[in-house]
């Protein structure tokens, strides 16, 4: 199956909670939605008297994602979400724009689960898991708090960037990207998260994250997968996807070291001298949807693809329409064909 949909709650959507989009885009006739989690950040507070005894996933009004209870004179680190809490612990909550709680999520994840929506997680888009400073140890965490959420929720992907080269050598970067992707890889299994990390190519020089170094990362590392942003990938490579045959390559290098469908953005894009300037509709700039259209039509290979368009479920709806274009006139032909042989047959 080939899914479209949203980065993001859909622009016309009048309300802007999750459940909102997830409807909005049912109602639009798209299958996926890709939830932006913008603005993560954690606190602690002491357990109040009614938590007493309930576990972090039965709260109904926080989402708690570690327990701290004093131990021997020493702070305990509880991970455990369906440990029952104790009076005198302190409750670690992350607030991050897409839920309140763990209850939240799994009706969140029911709602889509009927409606047919595939629901995905993209970290906050600055991030930088490269450096040494504290934007790498909050990025990690982006990515561990967005694990707990894609688990609860049962999101088919966590989608992050990776960072800038910084003043550290390319293979230097690749190194510090293996070492911290496989420590969160560990912390995702240690925590029963089966949520796949997808690691998005970038479409500036001074980024991490050509097409080379994602699939070397996915290949190293367990639970890793590339997120195909075909803008990010067209301008880093000075346009070069303009035939069904280059988007196919991409694809094959993509799906060698994914789990089995491939994820992918798309969006109109301008671009110069190997730089990605900036986004655009589908319907500008030298990246058509068509090529790709036939491409996927070809290959017939469960693909989820992500608007991520200025005009957002405008373009999503737009790239279903082409691509629904594509497979009438590939039956058409086919059926004529038949007929063809059929005739040719009975002379």
């Amino acid at each position: 199956m080939i899914r479209f949909g949203s980065a993001g709650i859909p622009l016309s959507c009048k309300g802007r909670t999750l459940r909102d989009g997830i409807a909005d885009v049912h109602n639009l006739g798209l299958t996926a939605m890709e939830a932006q989690l913008v603005r993560a950040s954690v606190q602690e507070r002491s357990a109040e008297s009614e938590e007493i005894g309930s576990s972090p996933r039965e709260l109904a009004t926080d989402m708690v994602i570690e327990i701290v209870r004093r131990k021997d004179a020493k702070d305990e680190i509880i991970s455990n979400l369906d440990e029952p809490i104790k009076s005198g612990d302190t409750l670690v909550v992350l607030s991050s724009g897409i839920t309140k709680s763990y209850a939240e999520l799994r009706d969140l994840r029911m709602m889509a689960d009927e409606l047919d929506v595939q629901l995905s997680i993209h970290t906050p888009y600055y991030m930088d898991i490269i450096s040494e400073g504290e934007l790498c140890f909050k990025s990690m965490d982006s990515i561990r708090w967005a694990g707990l959420i894609a688990n609860e929720l049962g999101a088919r992907m966590v989608v992050t960037h990776i960072g800038l080269y910084g003043d550290v050598t390319a293979k230097t970067a690749h190194k510090r990207a293996k070492e911290r992707l496989a420590e969160l890889a560990k912390w995702y299994k240690k925590h029963g998260i089966k949520t796949p990390i997808g690691l998005e190519l970038s479409g500036r020089q001074e980024v991490y994250g050509s097409l080379s170094e994602v699939a070397r990362l996915c290949k190293d590392t367990k639970q890793l997968v590339p997120v195909v942003n075909f803008a990010h990938y067209h301008s880093r490579e000075e346009g070069l996807l303009r035939e069904p045959k280059d988007f196919d390559k991409l694809l094959d290098t993509a799906k060698a070291v994914s789990d089995g469908e491939v994820y992918t953005h798309f969006s109109g894009v301008e671009h110069e001298g190997g730089n990605e300037k900036r986004f655009t509709s589908i319907k500008k700039g030298d990246l058509r949807f068509e090529p790709l259209a036939e491409a996927l039509v070809d290959r017939n290979e469960p693909t989820t693809v992500i608007s991520s368009s200025p005009l957002l479920e405008h373009d999503a709806m737009y790239m279903k329409v082409i691509l629904e274009r594509v497979l009438a006139k590939r039956v058409s032909k086919e059926m004529k064909d038949d007929s063809k042989k059929k005739k040719a047959g009975s002379k």
